[in-house]
């Protein structure tokens, strides 16, 4: 950090305080400063105004003693005539050919002859003019000179400017020291005015402190501090600092809590993958052991590989659904073909009844073919992972209807039963991944819970979208899609 930067101050406090104080510090210098030079320029000119009455006083005494009776005659020198009129300080004298003479007033009105010395200087620095021009003669000090010509003699009349320049140096003095008055009371005024309107800028600080010191690297953060309520008004400019934190707070919080639910799920799902996975594994493991057996026989080997092949199809599933959710994650497209939905209901629900003959199973199709674009495959996957849903939650004798028709705006599937209905504290969940009706980890609770996850991801991969509407009783699961 250089010099300069080490001396400007730090501190918002400090900063608005220096901008105060410089502020008042230029303003009474230019006031002050002013002043000083339209005092100065009136007293010059009222200096002035003397002079010239001065002046005219002088020439007039010269010209009545320079009568028509009176003659001075070479080298006698003119005198100063009649200067009791003039005021304390007047400088008089007069210049002719033949010899010069001049005289200064003092305060006692007594008159003092001006030496050969300073006649000579004055003579030599004050030009024969009658436009005023100040001196500086030596042994007199400084002067405001004005000359004319009076019948070959030259008449030169002088102020003192000490008395102005006094007045005008005392009272820059004062303006200066007032300055300095003003400065250090604006200072303090500051100081203290300052801290008290920061004061709510704290307040907000000090709770970004609070939250900034809190654990947030994991876990359950849960609620955290709010600036308060008095510190939000955004009518000013710290109320809308305070209102933003605890917009962005109220954001942190959502998002930490969301990653902490996902933190829970991702550990309950790795829980209940290694034990569907173990599972088959265990079974796989255990009937290739009897395979293996030297007393087993042909049709026990078949047997065996039976079961090894149905344990190894459940592992398949169960990777092969982890592995579309990462594609659909990454953006991969799907296919675009034309999909005719009511051909994959027909299937999906000839499919069900088989599974599930003691459920019924009823159609709600439009008289003609509803048909959109998108991933054949995928999409049948959806229904089926909707009827199996309805098939594993719902108890023997439920009533499952499947509906399709064409909307405006694409098509739309509805899946309803009249079931219990999905649990109110798992409807916000329904559709994120790793969500199981029943927590336990027994094999008829279904899957690891990534079906309807699965079916949501791939009604959003086809721009379209898919809710469910649940209550004791009734139960719609609406697919829609856009055409």
């Amino acid at each position: 950090m250089t010099r300069l930067g080490r001396l400007v101050p730090t501190s918002l406090t400090a900063r608005l305080t220096a901008t105060v104080v410089l502020l008042v510090a230029l303003v009474g210098i230019l006031v002050s400063g002013l002043t000083t030079a339209v005092l100065g320029r009136h007293l010059d000119r009222q200096l002035d105004d003397d002079l010239a009455a001065a002046h005219a006083r002088d020439v007039r005494a010269l010209t009545h003693r320079l009568g028509p009776d009176e003659y001075i005659g070479p080298g006698v020198p003119p005198q100063v005539g009649d200067a009791r009129a003039q005021g304390a300080g007047t400088l008089t004298a007069y210049y002719a050919s033949y010899g010069s003479t001049g005289i200064v007033l003092t305060g006692r009105g007594d008159e003092q002859a001006l030496s050969e010395d300073e006649l000579a200087e004055i003579d030599a620095e004050v030009p024969d003019t009658e436009r005023p021009t100040s001196h500086d003669i030596e042994g007199l000090g400084d002067y405001r000179f004005t000359t004319s010509v009076v019948a070959g003699i030259t008449v030169v009349t002088g102020v003192p400017t000490r008395d102005v320049r006094e007045t005008v140096t005392e009272v820059a003095a004062w303006g200066a020291a007032f300055t300095l008055l003003a400065v250090g009371v604006a200072g303090a005024f500051a100081v203290v005015v300052v801290r008290r309107q920061l004061r709510p800028l704290r307040e907000v600080a000090r709770t970004a402190h609070e939250v900034a010191g809190l654990p947030l690297e994991s876990g359950e953060v849960g609620m955290t501090a709010r600036v308060p309520a008095t510190l939000t008004d955004e009518r000013t400019e710290v109320g809308q600092v305070g209102s933003a934190l605890n917009v962005l707070l109220g954001h942190m919080e959502s998002s930490l809590d969301a990653r902490h639910r996902s933190e829970q799920q991702v550990r309950q799902f790795v829980a209940d993958a290694s034990h569907e996975l173990r599972t088959p594994l265990a079974t796989i493991q255990g009937y290739a052991e009897l395979g293996l057996r030297p007393d087993a026989d042909p049709e026990r080997v078949l047997h065996v590989l039976g079961k090894v092949q149905g344990e190894s199809r459940r592992m398949t599933s169960l990777v092969e659904d982890l592995l579309l959710l990462a594609r659909l994650d990454a953006g991969r497209p799907l296919a675009r073909e034309d999909v005719d939905l009511t051909h994959l209901v027909l299937e999906a629900v000839g499919d069900a009844r088989v599974v599930a003959p003691d459920h019924r199973w009823k159609l709600d199709l439009a008289d003609e073919a509803v048909v959109v674009p998108g991933d054949a495959q995928r999409l049948h996957q959806v229904l089926a992972n909707l009827l199996a849903n309805a098939r594993r939650h719902t108890p023997a004798g439920t009533t499952v209807t499947v509906a399709a028709w064409r909307s405006a705006d694409g098509a739309t599937v509805t899946v309803h039963d009249d079931g219990p209905g999905v649990p109110v504290e798992l409807q916000p969940s329904l559709f994120e991944r790793f969500t199981r009706g029943d927590a336990s980890r027994t094999r008829d609770s279904g899957g690891a819970g990534l079906g309807l996850s699965l079916a949501h991801a791939i009604a959003t991969a086809h721009s379209g979208t898919l809710s469910c509407d649940s209550r004791p009783g009734s139960t719609t699961f609406t697919l829609t899609l856009p055409a």
